[in-house]
């Protein structure tokens, strides 16, 4: 149960994240998503203790992470730059743990050297979801975005090889340089290897599975989430980087072709819209996770009187200087070999720009802190046990890192590149957004236009659902409110003339033709909201005479079955005059959709409401089969409404309202919906 709680507020806080990042967006959600996690540590941790275990943390949460970047990544780009990628992976990584170490151990002597490496070695890695993030908020060259995105996805393995020496040498007191490399060029050679073949054989007994016909989209989407528990599992198992492993899985298993037929794209649909789920989800928790363990980790060092807090906060600042001034020197170098070989003449400024960018772009997040606390607790030398020398202290530096990595890629990279739209971008997507209008408003005009007596109320809900879209689409519900409110009154105008047509031609009798205009005309005054105290007043005149006749009557008895008989009858005809009024405004507003004093959609809302309006007077009961028929009917004319959309849409298309990419994605929605409709048949 303490488990399902757990899952429970994590799950609930990443919602809550996600609102809040729509109400301050110019903070990244990870930082908020960090924040939100402090605050249930600190309001919740009495009753639900939120632990992180690493091991756990790894294969659960970064494993799938990793597998998803990896098959979203540009694997074209990723092998022209993969020289400069590894560099920063393995190369960058080693740099950072001897200066940091270094200088952590002359900071803080009590810190053991191979302990200060540790340290080092944890913060060497970037997280692949903070640098997504802050990817998404900056405008950072293209290279340096595949540089960024390789380099998150492959450092894992080296900085966690080198965390694993640098703890091995804490408790054994010794340490070989050539039984390092070694062990990690196995890590990382192997794993490569391992993941290539795995994702290989995945996705041939995939093939294989559709060879025997058994096309089914759960089976194909559940194995491909399996997939990066199954890789990681395995290379630990066979000792080598699981991490690794699973990208290379990932990378094989995407670069597969896989044919073009109705299934493969069902399937595909279906994968994207789950990864994406799954993606937000996962995502959101391991921040928040993070934030829920900074209290922990933070508190007792914050607390001990054995070290100044003004010393702590300069131990940090100078930690994080010495870390992104490696990384800073780093680009600036492999930045001028890669214009050097490719005779490219760039100015100093722009390639100091360019090197802060690459620097602050490269934030460390949760993976840091779940290496840190695999640190072990105690450490057995042999002879005694005793605590592994300044492991809080090690947490909290990391700790402090983290979050000023974070805050300053959240608020400076977006400073130092801010997002620029391409030129003619808001024209092109101002006229993108007006061509969507106009498809919806087309599609609306079809559907009425194809209404027939057999199915005008199918018909119906699927113009509400397109008027709905179109209004979403619009946010214009103020002004198309106005403009309903004079449709509305003109409707009214309508009846009120029609009823006195069927009077003056002595279609309906005189007192009940009036009975009904007079309805209308109050109906006409509210809505204008301009009835003065003397209407007001004779209206509620008549309201109680009705009501001092309803006790008189009351007083003297039951109605005789006469007078019943003629007021049942009084009903009955009211109610014929309203079929007959509302199956003439339904026809007058048909023809007013082609009208251009009133938008499409405003009229479809109009005509739908006197169209179940109508439906109720007809029918006052339905038969179960009516019912049955009713959902059939409602299931056509939905088809009906996304082929005709698709349609528009490629008319827009071709018409050259819209780019390709926008009916691209145009087209994906509808197919979206599509899916959806047969699925629930």
């Amino acid at each position: 149960m303490a488990m399902l709680e757990q899952a429970l507020v994590l799950l609930a806080t990443v919602l809550a994240s996600a609102v809040i990042a729509q109400l301050i967006p110019r903070i990244s959600l990870p930082l908020i998503q960090v924040a939100c996690g402090v605050v249930v540590a600190l309001v919740a941790n009495a009753q639900i203790a939120i632990t992180l275990n690493p091991e756990l943390f790894l294969v659960l949460f970064i494993a799938p992470l990793l597998f998803h970047e990896a098959r979203e990544s540009n694997k074209l780009q990723l092998w022209k730059n993969r020289g400069a990628m590894l560099s920063y992976a393995i190369g960058l990584v080693v740099a950072i743990v001897l200066i940091v170490g270094f200088a952590l151990h002359w900071l803080a002597p009590s810190i053991p050297l191979a302990a200060a490496f540790a340290l080092g070695a944890a913060l060497g890695p970037t997280d692949p979801i903070a640098v997504a993030s802050v990817s998404e908020r900056a405008d950072i060259p293209h290279r340096q975005r595949i540089i960024l995105q390789g380099e998150s996805l492959l450092n894992d393995a080296s900085g966690i090889v080198s965390f694993q020496f640098s703890v091995a040498a804490v408790v054994t007191g010794a340490f070989s340089a050539m039984e390092a490399v070694e062990e990690f060029a196995i890590s990382f050679i192997g794993a490569l290897v391992l993941g290539f073949l795995l994702g290989y054989l995945l996705v041939k007994a995939t093939e294989l599975v559709r060879d025997w016909g058994l096309e089914n989209t759960t089976f194909h989407v559940l194995l491909e989430i399996l997939t990066p528990f199954i890789a990681y599992l395995l290379g630990e198992a066979l000792h080598v980087s699981g991490i690794i492993m699973v990208v290379a899985c990932g990378i094989t298993m995407s670069l597969t072709p896989q044919g073009i037929n109705p299934a493969i794209s069902r399937m595909n649909i279906v994968s994207s819209s789950v990864w994406e789920v799954l993606a937000f989800a996962l995502n959101g928790i391991v921040f928040v996770m993070l934030g829920t363990q900074l209290p922990l980790s933070i508190g007792n060092i914050w607390a001990d009187e054995g070290i100044s807090n003004s010393d702590l906060i300069i131990i940090i600042v100078v930690i994080f200087i010495l870390m992104h001034g490696t990384r800073f020197v780093w680009t600036l170098v492999s930045e001028a070999y890669t214009f050097k070989k490719a005779n490219q003449e760039v100015t100093w400024r722009k390639r100091l720009r360019s090197a802060i960018t690459m620097t602050l772009a490269g934030s460390k997040g949760a993976i840091t802190l779940a290496i840190m606390f695999s640190i072990p607790l105690y450490v057995n030398d042999g002879s005694t046990i005793q605590a592994f020398p300044q492991r809080d202290l090690l947490i909290f530096l990391a700790s402090g890192v983290i979050l000023l990595s974070l805050l300053v890629a959240t608020f400076a990279v977006p400073l130092l590149a801010p997002r620029k739209k391409p030129e003619g971008a808001e024209q092109e997507q101002e006229q993108a957004h007006e061509a969507q209008v106009e498809i919806l408003r087309s599609v609306i005009e079809e559907l009425t236009a194809l209404q027939t007596p057999d199915n005008a109320e199918a018909m119906r809900l699927v113009i509400e659902q397109y008027a709905e879209r179109l209004e979403q689409l619009k946010g214009e519900e103020a002004d198309q409110s106005e403009s309903l409110k004079q449709l509305r009154l003109n409707v009214l105008e309508w009846e009120q003339e029609y009823v006195l047509d069927l009077i003056e031609n002595d279609e309906v009798e005189p007192l009940d033709g009036y009975l009904v205009v007079n309805h209308l005309a109050r109906l006409s005054s509210f809505i204008r909201r301009d009835a003065n105290i003397r209407v007001r007043l004779a209206a509620w005149v008549r309201r109680l005479g009705i009501t001092v006749r309803k006790l008189w009557r009351g007083l003297r008895g039951r109605a005789t079955e006469g007078k019943r008989a003629e007021a049942n009858e009084q009903v009955r005809t009211q109610r014929l005059i309203f079929m007959r009024t509302y199956a003439y405004v339904i026809e007058r507003l048909r023809q007013e959709m082609s009208n251009t004093e009133f938008q499409s959609e405003t009229v479809s809302k109009l005509l739908s409401e006197y169209q179940r309006a109508l439906h109720k007077l007809r029918n006052s009961g339905s038969l179960i089969t009516s019912i049955a028929r009713r959902a059939e009917l409602d299931q056509e004319a939905t088809r009906l409404g996304l082929r005709i959309e698709l349609e528009q849409i490629q008319q827009a298309y071709d018409d050259g309202l819209v780019s390709r990419a926008e009916a691209q994605r145009m087209r994906e929605s509808v197919y979206l919906m599509q899916v959806d409709l047969e699925d629930y048949m």
